[in-house]
């Protein structure tokens, strides 16, 4: 049995329907060589993989796991066909990785939904529901919010006083979505993401401090998605939008006023601080910090781990901290490393020239 096993040898995949081999190549539109009537049940890497399992193989790295897999089909480009390796039901193909993305839906086995109402979810009274929502137990739906047609609000998420979802909004665990925030159309909201709360304005006063009121709205375009526990504030004098097909993964924070471009994609602990403009189709690292009021041009990169000080050009990649353009921080951090290499015998070289008299003076050198 797979999925839920607890093999930790155990491919991927949860689904219960078998596709054979034949019909895998059938869908990538790719060459199949050997058996075509292996039954394919599960997904996996090539040194995990089993006689039922999928794999692939799209670069010669990975050949030495191809040597000895034991998957029972593998997806292969056209100049790894004739590799030497003991599975022997191979379906050529271009973009062996792209292929498998297009096949994993296949082996996920989608999570029950019930629509309609659960009886233990709190709603106000004036909150509208579309069509064929799903409300699931303990969801809070605050006055005048609007959920648009085939919502789906899984257990213990609050939808806000005046909040408005578009259609086919997903809201997971435990999300929350604060007063007033709109979600275009299939937004995704995973567990424990905070959309639409105050940012952090504050102003030091002379006794105390001022919080900073936030009248701007936190704007979701279509297709955005958002990864657990990651929060994007309100605007303050301004709305923070996140652009349409944006992914934010785990953990990201996007502060007040921030503007995301569409197709934009920030990883893992990435964080925009207040009023900064992201362009189109920009690509953000784990652990990146930007600045506040900086542009990043549209399509630039930032590296994992870097720190956006000012503005990046549009297109460039850049990385390190403070970011520079990519090569010159590894044209920076390859002299550093050489520096290290030459400290100890810089040192012998300064200490031994030190212990060295001078020519014509005593030994001690002292004066005569």
């Amino acid at each position: 049995m797979r999925g839920g096993s607890g093999d930790p040898q155990a491919g991927g995949g949860d689904g219960q329907q078998p596709i054979t081999a034949a019909a895998v190549a059938a869908q990538v539109g790719g060459v199949l060589v050997g058996d075509g009537s292996i039954q394919v049940r599960g997904v996996a890497p090539l040194d995990r993989a089993g006689p039922n399992d999928l794999s692939f193989l799209a670069h010669l790295r990975y050949g030495q796991w191809f040597t000895t897999s034991r998957a029972g089909v593998v997806l292969i480009s056209p100049e790894l066909a004739d590799l030497a390796g003991t599975p022997r039901t191979r379906i050529v193909v271009a973009k062996p990785v792209d292929a498998m993305v297009t096949l994993l839906a296949q082996f996920h086995r989608k999570e029950p939904r019930a629509h309609g109402v659960h009886p233990s979810a709190v709603i106000a009274s004036d909150a509208r529901l579309g069509d064929g929502v799903t409300i699931d137990p303990f969801v809070v739906i605050g006055e005048g919010a609007v959920i648009g047609d085939g919502c789906w609000i899984s257990a213990q998420a609050v939808i806000g006083a005046g909040a408005v979802l578009g259609t086919d909004v997903r809201v997971h665990s435990s999300a929350v979505v604060y007063p007033f925030t709109e979600l275009g159309d299939r937004v995704i909201l995973h567990a424990g993401a905070r959309v639409g709360r105050e940012g952090f304005g504050f102003v030091p006063q002379d006794h105390g401090v001022l919080r900073v009121p936030h009248a701007g709205r936190c704007i979701l375009e279509h297709d955005v998605e958002v990864g657990a526990n990651s929060c994007i504030d309100r605007g303050s004098v301004d709305d923070t939008v996140i652009g349409a097909g944006t992914k934010l993964d785990n953990l990201v924070h996007i502060a007040h006023n921030v503007r995301v471009g569409r197709g934009c994609f920030l990883a893992a602990q990435a964080a925009v601080a207040g009023s900064s403009r992201i362009g189109d189709g920009v690509q953000i690292g784990g652990q990146a910090g930007v600045t506040g009021h900086v542009t990043i041009g549209s399509r630039a990169n930032l590296g994992g781990g870097s720190g956006a000080i000012g503005n990046i050009p549009a297109g460039e990649t850049w990385s390190g901290f403070p970011a520079r353009p990519h090569r010159d921080h590894l044209r920076a951090t390859g002299a550093l490393a050489r520096l290290a290499k030459i400290v100890r015998p810089l040192e012998q070289l300064v200490s031994s020239a030190a212990a060295t008299p001078r020519a014509g003076g005593p030994p001690d050198g002292s004066a005569t």
